[in-house]
């Protein structure tokens, strides 16, 4: 009583499947590649924006190690 289903041979091709269409699978990749790396260089430069350099008038710097030292 057993019953072997056997199909191999009987698959449908899906054109859908990036395996089976070369230039689909190439334009996924590059797409993908290229948006990868974008979002990568832009996460990047939001990341320096937000933690730029702040300045801050109220440091006062000894007198000894200005650009014109004033010494005692």
């Amino acid at each position: 009583m057993d019953i072997q289903h056997n199909n191999h041979g009987h698959e449908i091709d899906n054109p859908n499947d990036i395996e089976i269409n070369k230039p689909s699978k190439s334009r996924f990749l590059f797409l993908l590649s290229f948006f990868g790396f974008f979002i990568f260089a832009w996460a990047g430069c939001y990341n320096l924006y937000e933690h730029k350099y702040q300045k801050n008038d109220k440091i006062v710097a000894p007198d000894n190690t200005l650009y014109d030292p004033k010494y005692k």
